[in-house]
């Protein structure tokens, strides 16, 4: 029985070549130079740091073109409070990495709601479609891509 799942992932290596490309820019560009500015990571959670809130701002810019650049979803992004310590103005950033159980309980309600011949199921933080026709699974496909969803969707494993 044909089946694929629905996750939202986010790629730890592309991750790490956008925050060292959003470091690289901070080094070559002009307003930034003599400015104590960087972005750490740690796991999917990134703590940007600079002198003022307009640069705080500019960064998380610069870290959404960089994860554009990286084919990561910029939706997968949520920006935190700015915090002021000092000299230096602090942002968290936290990248979602799967589906959270009201996200998924969602996905499953919107499913059942087209009234479609497949069955999802909640698997720990990932959807299961399976339907006896391939037909059916890539018509649910197109109309999730088709939804506007707190987090970017990837459809992966799919086994006739």
């Amino acid at each position: 029985m044909p089946s694929f799942d629905i996750v939202s992932e986010v790629d730890k290596h592309q991750l790490t070549n956008a925050v060292d490309q959003v470091n690289r820019t901070l080094t070559n560009r002009f307003d930034f130079k003599g400015v104590d500015a960087e972005v750490e990571m740690s796991e999917f959670s990134l703590t940007l740091r600079a002198e003022s809130d307009m640069q705080v701002q500019q960064m998380v810019d610069m870290l959404r073109a960089a994860l554009i650049k990286c084919n990561i979803d910029p939706l997968a992004m949520e920006v935190g409070e700015e915090e002021q310590s000092g000299k230096q103005v602090k942002v968290g950033v936290t990248l979602k990495n799967g589906l959270d159980k009201e996200l998924a309980k969602k996905i499953v309600k919107i499913i059942k709601d087209e009234k479609l011949k497949v069955q999802a199921s909640i698997q720990g933080d990932q959807v299961r479609v399976t339907g006896k026709k391939r037909d059916d699974l890539q018509q649910v496909i197109a109309m999730l891509r088709g939804k506007e969803l707190e987090q970017p969707l990837q459809f992966n494993n799919f086994r006739d």
